[in-house]
Parts: structure tokens; C-alpha cells; sequence
């Protein structure tokens, strides 16, 4: 899963393997919250640092508009957003894209525990065109 065009493809390959020991005794069809504290044992076993649950501010101007919870900081350096639907579409990839940017975060993981097989999809933080 090391891909070097990746930033940080180690890790991610290795968060990415957390996950799909989750899954695999897991299966889809529980609640986000139960593969999330399960990826909590996992990432704990095989000594992967994180924070769960962690509120950030969303700023818009300047002014601080309100918080959300990210599942995941991975060693202060990748957010991991969780979900447990039957397939990501367009709509969570935005958003996803989205908690970069408000985080300043340049890496993130969208993984879905939903479907029959495992869904992960790497993200950077979009470039700014010069518009």
C-alpha cells in the first residue's frame, strides 16, 4: 500500500491495514461508533498514535462559526474520517475535502466500514488556483 506519489504512505498504508483488520472480523452492518472504538483498538495495537473525537473550530472570515468532530488525528498529521453506509458517493468525498480545509490538515482517509468490502479513499488538501 506504500505509493510514493502519496505523502505519508507509509502511515496512511498503515492506517489503511488498521482498518481492514477491523473489517474483516467485523463485517459491515454495525453503527459508525462500534467500527470507530474497534480502529481505536487496533491503531493501539499496533502503536499508532492518534486522537479521537478531537473538536476543532470552524472558521469563516475570521470568526469562529462552530465546531466539529473529526473520528481521527493520526500522529498529528492525518485526518481519518469514518463512515458506515452502503457506498461513498461524491457527497462524503466533499465533505471530507471540506474538513481538510477548515483543519488546515494537507492529508486525510475516508474510510467506509458500510459496504461488503472495505471503502478508502485517500485525500490532500486541494491546491488554490490562481484565480
Amino acid at each position: 500500500m506504500i505509493n510514493e506519489k502519496y505523502p505519508e504512505s507509509e502511515l496512511t498504508g498503515r492506517i489503511i491495514g488498521c482498518c481492514m483488520e477491523v473489517h474483516c472480523i467485523l463485517g459491515n452492518g454495525f453503527q459508525e461508533v462500534i467500527y470507530q472504538r474497534a480502529l481505536a483498538v487496533e491503531m493501539n495495537q499496533q502503536k499508532i498514535s492518534y486522537s479521537r473525537e478531537h473538536e476543532m473550530e470552524i472558521f469563516y472570515k475570521g470568526e469562529n462559526i462552530g465546531t466539529r468532530r473529526v473520528d481521527f488525528f493520526v500522529e498529528g498529521k492525518i485526518m481519518v474520517e469514518l463512515k458506515a453506509i452502503i457506498q461513498l458517493d461524491d457527497v462524503q468525498l466533499a465533505q471530507a475535502i471540506n474538513y481538510l480545509e477548515a483543519y488546515k490538515m494537507d492529508i486525510g482517509l475516508l474510510i467506509n466500514f458500510g459496504a461488503r468490502s472495505l471503502e478508502f479513499k485517500r485525500m490532500m488538501k486541494p491546491k488554490k488556483s490562481g484565480l
